[in-house]
C-alpha cells in the first residue's frame, strides 16, 4: 500500500473510540484475516498487518495522541511498514488479544512459538533541534546513540523452569473442581529460553552497550515539540526480543529575524518617516532569502502587508502559510541642529497634522464585531 490509510478507517473506529472499543475492533478484523484462516493469501496477510500497525498506534496513549494532532507524519518511521515489525513480532506482542482463539496457549498456532513471547526492548528518546531552514524544506538527519544491542557470541538453552513454553501452569483445587491457570514464566520472562554461554561484556540479559549512528527524514512543517516515533531503532529486545522505537522529539532554533506562527510567518520591518511619507522599495527576509516589498506613499505605522505563500509547508496538508511584514515607522530619538529646524518648520504644515480616514479609525470596531 503505497498511501497508508486513517488508522481509525482501518479498524472502524471513531475518533472518540475508547480502549475497548479499540481492541474489539482489533480483534474481529485480526480474526478475520488471520494468516491461520488464510493460508497463501497475500491480500489478507497485508489486510492483517495493516490492522496491528492501527492497533500498535492507537491503543498506545501517547502515540495515539501524537497520530491524532500530526497524522502519519507524527509517526515519523513508525509502525510495521516504516522499519517494521515481520509477523512473528505481531504475534509475539499482540498475542494476549486472542486467548485461546488459535490454540497453543494463547500463541497463533503450534507454528508461532508455543506459547512463547519475545521481550520488548526499551524506547529510546532523544532530541534534535532544526531551524526554520530546516524545517520549511525538510531534513535527513544522522542521530549518534548509545543504546543496548544483542552481544555477539550468546547462545541460549531452554528455560529450565518452563521447559520452553514460555508458561507456568497451576492447578488449583476448589468445591468447583480443578482450577488451571497460566502465568507468563518469571525466569525467562516468556521468552522459553535462557542465556546458555555469553562474552564477557554482555549484561545477564545479553546484551552490551553500543554507539550506533541513526538517519532520520524529518518531514516539512513539523513543530515544537513534536515527536517522532522511528520504530525498531530503540534498544534490543533481552532474549533476542524485539526492539524498542526511538523517540525524536523536535527542538526549533529561534530565527534571527522570522518569528513563527504555525505555518505562517512574522517580521517586523522598521522604515524613517522619509520612505513611509514618499514611499520606497524595501528588502524583508524570507526562508528562501530576500524579497522587495512596495512601501506606499503615506504608509501608517502598524500596516501589515502579506506576502501569500512565503511561510512554512502545512504538515500533512497542501500549500504554505504566509509572512506577513508589519511595518514600523521609526521616530529617531537625536536630531542634528539642522535636522530639528526642518522638523520645527514642517511641524505646522497642513499635511502633517493627522488625519486618519474611516478605515484606519475603524481599527477597534472592527475588533469588536469580531466577537457580535
Amino acid at each position: 500500500m503505497s498511501e497508508k490509510r486513517d488508522y481509525y478507517e482501518v479498524l472502524g473506529v471513531s475518533k472518540g473510540a475508547d480502549e475497548a472499543e479499540i481492541k474489539k475492533a482489533y480483534r474481529k478484523l485480526a480474526l478475520k484475516y488471520h494468516p491461520d484462516k488464510n493460508p497463501d493469501d497475500a491480500s489478507a496477510e497485508e489486510k492483517f498487518k495493516e490492522a496491528a500497525e492501527a492497533y500498535e498506534v492507537l491503543s498506545d496513549s501517547q502515540k495515539r495522541a501524537q497520530y491524532d494532532r500530526f497524522g502519519h507524519a507524527g509517526m515519523g518511521g513508525s509502525g510495521f511498514g516504516g522499519g517494521g515489525m515481520n509477523m512473528d513480532d505481531i504475534f509475539s506482542q499482540f498475542g494476549d488479544i486472542f486467548g485461546g482463539a488459535f490454540g497453543g496457549g494463547g500463541s497463533f498456532g503450534g507454528s508461532r512459538g508455543g506459547g512463547t513471547m519475545r521481550t520488548r526492548g526499551t524506547n529510546l528518546r532523544v532530541k534534535i533541534k532544526l531551524n526554520l531552514e530546516e524545517i520549511a524544506n525538510g531534513v535527513r538527519k544522522k542521530i549518534k546513540v548509545n543504546k543496548l544491542v544483542n552481544a555477539e557470541g550468546v547462545t541460549y538453552k531452554t528455560c529450565s523452569t518452563c521447559n520452553g513454553t514460555g508458561r507456568l501452569t497451576r492447578v488449583t483445587q476448589t468445591f468447583l473442581g480443578a482450577m488451571q491457570t497460566q502465568t507468563t514464566c518469571t525466569t525467562c520472562q516468556g521468552a522459553g529460553k535462557m542465556i546458555d554461554k555469553k562474552p564477557a561484556d554482555a549484561d545477564p540479559q545479553g546484551l552490551k552497550r553500543q554507539e550506533d549512528v541513526i538517519e532520520i527524514d524529518i518531514p516539512a512543517g513539523v513543530e515544537e515539540g513534536m515527536q517522532l516515533s522511528v520504530s525498531g531503532k530503540g534498544n534490543a529486545g533481552p532474549f533476542d526480543g524485539i526492539p524498542g522505537d526511538l523517540i525524536v522529539v523536535i527542538e526549533e532554533t529561534q530565527h534571527e529575524e522570522l518569528r513563527r506562527d504555525g505555518e505562517h510567518l512574522h517580521f517586523d520591518a522598521y522604515i524613517n518617516f522619509a520612505d513611509a511619507a514618499l514611499g520606497e522599495s524595501v528588502e524583508v527576509p524570507t526562508i528562501a532569502g530576500k524579497a522587495k516589498i512596495k512601501i506606499e506613499p503615506g504608509t501608517q505605522s502598524g500596516k501589515t502587508l502579506r506576502l501569500k505563500g512565503k511561510g512554512l509547508p502545512v504538515l500533512q496538508g497542501y500549500g504554505h502559510g504566509d509572512l506577513f511584514v508589519h511595518i514600523n515607522v521609526w521616530t529617531p530619538k537625536k536630531l542634528t541642529k539642522e535636522e530639528k529646524e526642518i522638523l520645527e518648520k514642517l511641524r505646522t504644515s497642513e499635511n502633517f497634522k493627522p488625519s486618519p480616514d474611516a478605515n484606519e479609525k475603524g481599527f477597534f470596531q472592527r475588533v469588536k464585531d469580531m466577537f457580535h
